[in-house]
């Protein structure tokens, strides 16, 4: 089992939350600063950020190893879009191993800040 942080098309509501079915709902949670998100057209990716002070906006999931590799499966790990990562969050999950996907391409596209609003 692993906490997952998502802050995109998987959140609750998003269009790619069915991905999540059976998984445990934890909270909202923010990251620490240092990170920003990428408008990627559909779907958000979340990127590290030296300069950020304010954090990435999210969901955390109590995610069983099945789901765990059909995510990472979705997310495109072995293809290299995205790679899953360990992510520090604001309490109250300050002191849970948690970890994200990070969007590991190079962007050109623009920042959107800190919480992506499917619409």
């Amino acid at each position: 089992m692993t906490h997952l942080f998502v802050y995109g098309t998987l959140k609750r509501g998003c269009k790619n939350h069915p991905h999540l079915a059976g998984q445990t709902y934890i909270g909202e949670a923010r990251t620490g600063g240092g990170y920003q998100l990428y408008h990627l057209g559909e779907y958000p990716g979340m990127v590290t950020q030296a300069s950020d002070t304010q954090g990435v906006t999210g969901e955390v999931w109590w995610v069983d190893d099945a789901a765990l590799t059909h995510l990472d499966d979705f997310e495109g790990v072995a293809e290299g879009l995205y790679r899953r990562e360990r992510v520090a969050l604001l309490a109250p999950f300050d002191r849970l191993v948690v970890d994200t996907y990070l969007y590991a391409r190079e962007s050109g596209v623009r920042l959107i800040g800190t919480t992506w609003v499917e619409k």
